[in-house]
């Protein structure tokens, strides 16, 4: 499924006028296998051996471009660094109080809460998004085995 992803999404960003470069190519790969809402540092951080002239700005830049063409989302929660998102299909996120993971899950039942939105208020509705805080298992684990 991911090399379809890949496919389509070159397809998406050459169709804009996006020229297709072996450091886009590589951001956008990692971005589809990612399943750890990546930092732009963190994507930096995992290419850079590939790509030793490659910046951290150059990294951020790209995935402005993808986040313009629909590719990615950018998750912001109140810390300093944004958080990214291959754009898959509608879902959610629960984030970990402690370490702040961020971990995807869909609730079919919630799609209709825009419906119902636009109803209630007459509002036209762009899009909408939940978050869920917690704490992971792992962190769970650490607090039981240090009492």
């Amino acid at each position: 499924m991911s090399e379809v992803q890949l496919k389509d999404a070159l397809d998406a960003l050459k169709s804009t006028g996006v020229r297709i470069t072996p450091q886009r190519h590589a951001i956008l790969e990692y971005m589809i296998h990612s399943t750890n809402h990546p930092t732009a540092d963190d994507i930096y951080r995992a290419l850079e051996k590939m790509f030793p002239n490659m910046s951290v700005a150059t990294v951020y830049n790209n995935l402005r471009v993808f986040r313009k063409a629909g590719l990615v989302k950018e998750l912001t929660y109140g810390d300093s660094s944004s958080r990214f998102d291959f754009v898959t299909h509608d879902h959610y996120h629960i984030i970990c109080n402690d370490c702040g993971k961020i971990v995807d899950f869909h609730y079919p039942g919630l799609d209709e809460v825009e419906h119902l939105a636009s109803h209630v208020t007459g509002f036209q509705v762009d899009y909408h998004r939940l978050e869920i805080y917690g704490t992971c298992q792992t962190c769970l684990s650490k607090t039981a085995t240090a009492q």
